[in-house]
């Protein structure tokens, strides 16, 4: 597996050694023992995943301190462009954000660091997402930023009137009235 630096200190895209003929491919989707030795200690304790169509954005969701989440997120079906905006107050990158795109070709994978807020867009007509967690999910720490906030202008990929987005994120803070404690 290759470890590919970001932009912003923490945020690493994870390019996994793939095994690949004309009967298919194989590849380690993670190995705790490679990322320990690439530096990164992680106890993932929580996978979900998500079905979604084009134009969804889902996001940004992120948990307050103590319960927040590193993740380590992936496209198992389809393609997305996914987003992490830096969080930490004392970070040099507060308030930028990062994105790239995963797919079930690229077999990409994005690690997440506590202190970011994430979301993405489906690029595809169908996409499955996947994510490891590092924390479990507390309802009370759940807070999330508006995916469209003038501030962080965030390009979705998606043109603006296909954009799906569930009542829920929709109500979500701009950044600069949303609640941190990174």
């Amino acid at each position: 597996m290759e470890i590919i630096h970001t932009p912003i200190e923490g945020l690493f895209i994870v390019k996994p050694r793939i095994f690949e003929d004309k009967r298919g491919f194989f590849f380690e989707s993670y190995n705790r023992n490679k990322y320990i030795e690439a530096g990164i200690d992680l106890d993932f304790c929580q996978d979900n995943q998500s079905k979604s169509s084009y134009g969804v954005v889902r996001g940004l969701h992120y948990q307050l301190h103590p319960y927040s989440q590193s993740k380590l997120v992936s496209v198992v079906v389809g393609a997305v462009w996914d987003v992490a905006v830096d969080l930490r107050k004392e970070s040099p990158t507060f308030g930028k954000w990062y994105g790239v795109e995963l797919s079930a070709t690229n077999k990409l994978q994005f690690l997440l660091p506590k202190g970011f807020a994430h979301g993405f867009s489906v690029l595809s007509e169908t996409a499955i997402f996947s994510y490891k967690c590092d924390d479990y999910y507390n309802q009370l720490a759940e807070r999330g930023i508006m995916y469209n906030d003038p501030f962080l202008n965030i390009d979705w990929k998606i043109p603006a009137d296909q954009i799906s987005v569930s009542q829920k994120d929709s109500l979500h803070p701009s950044f600069q009235e949303s609640e941190m404690n990174f």
